[in-house]
């Protein structure tokens, strides 16, 4: 005789002395929920158990057991069911829905321990690469493809399960046999209707592969400069510099340009503008640009130039060209070279601040002198400088 039969006929027997002449069902329902108690206690224990073993102590094991104990448990249950399941006496109609239940619980298991070794998988693979230093390209590169691959995969696991799940009901069955009977039409329009989906996460299996961007990517979108922070299965979260987000669809990075800074590695040339007065001391200035560059510690000793790229009616264009390990070096960098290097106007060139230049004259009626001297007024047209 099965132990839960017993089980079943003790608790029959105890209710009943206890005055309480409760019908087949309820004992089996009674039996069914004490069954389920005790498969979560066991469980518990199991874990309580393990938490003090000197394997599960370890802060990778540790953190897999804290991954999987929803997971652990569900299964714990189901096997509970399944063992107490022959000894219930419920009608046809409950032993159906129950049998029912059971089965979407165990689909719902197999998706979801299919998704937790993918993301485990991820997770081990990904510990081996740091874009916590300077030289991260390679690891960023490879972090990017573990984390869009496995969104994407979960993504697909997830669907795969909800229309199993689904399956297994008869109407949605009859619906989609009917939908494969005539799926001229209704095909076309789901299609349509679906094509944002499937346009993000196609662009998200293109973009693990080509990689235009890649996680802590530093670029520039929609007029926004910012990191890549996030590639998630249907958008991007670009960090901007000053900590507003910014989400933009998969597809974005497909269809429409950007700039990418750090695209084959993170060093990058900055650039600093500086217009001034025709009288500056254009090679004293070059070499004193130079000398603040090389004692930056931002500079990374490859590029430093002083070019003049522009010549107007007022000023002229000085630009300085420098270059850095990383795009925020290059920001800081510029900073500080536009700082120190109009400091150094002030204190040794004032003349070549910029300053605008004009004619003072006064309306006169009277002609010319015939001697050809140059009269007082006409003296007054000279130029004269006039500071801003």
């Amino acid at each position: 005789m099965n132990p839960l039969d017993d089980i079943r006929a003790l608790l029959a027997e105890v209710t009943a002395e206890a005055g309480l002449l409760l019908p087949a069902p309820a004992v089996s329902l009674l039996l069914f929920l004490g069954v389920i108690l005790l498969a979560l206690l066991l469980h518990h224990l199991a874990l309580v158990a393990a938490r003090r073993t000197p394997l599960f102590q370890k802060p990778t094991v540790s953190a897999v057991l804290d991954r999987v104990r929803g997971l652990t448990r569900l299964a714990a249950v189901l096997v509970a069911a399944v063992i107490v399941l022959p000894v219930l006496e419920f009608g046809e109609v409950s032993l159906g829905y129950l049998r029912h239940g059971l089965s979407i619980l165990l689909i719902a298991l197999v998706g979801w321990t299919v998704i937790a070794i993918i993301t485990l998988m991820s997770d081990l693979r990904a510990r081996r690469y740091r874009i916590d230093v300077e030289d991260n390209l390679t690891a960023r590169k490879f972090l990017t493809q573990i984390r869009v691959l496995q969104r994407t995969a979960v993504v697909f696991v997830g669907v795969i399960t909800l229309a199993v799940i689904l399956m297994t009901f008869e109407s949605v069955q009859e619906y989609g046999a009917g939908l494969f009977a005539s799926a001229g039409v209704v095909g076309l329009v789901l299609g349509i209707a679906a094509r944002p989906v499937l346009a993000n996460l196609i662009a998200g299996i293109q973009i693990a592969v080509t990689q235009p961007i890649r996680i802590e990517d530093a670029v520039v979108v929609e007029g926004e400069w910012g990191w890549i922070e996030e590639i998630a299965s249907t958008y991007v979260v670009v960090r901007i510099w000053d900590w507003r987000r910014l989400i933009v669809p998969l597809s974005y990075f497909i269809e429409k340009p950007f700039q990418n800074w750090t695209r084959e590695s993170g060093s990058i040339i900055g650039s600093v503008f500086w217009h001034a007065d025709y009288r500056v001391p254009i090679a004293a200035f070059r070499e004193k640009m130079k000398e603040v560059v090389a004692a930056s510690a931002y500079w990374d000793g490859q590029v430093v130039a002083l070019q003049v790229t522009e010549a107007n009616g007022q000023t002229v264009e000085l630009r300085g060209l420098m270059s850095a390990r990383t795009s925020p070096r290059a920001w800081d960098l510029r900073c500080e070279v536009r700082e120190k290097m109009i400091i150094w106007l002030q204190e040794n060139h004032p003349q070549a601040l910029p300053r605008i230049r004009a004619e003072v004259a006064e309306d006169r009626d009277e002609a010319l002198p015939s001697d050809g001297q140059t009269s007082e007024p006409d003296r007054l047209r000279q130029p004269r400088d006039i500071h801003e």
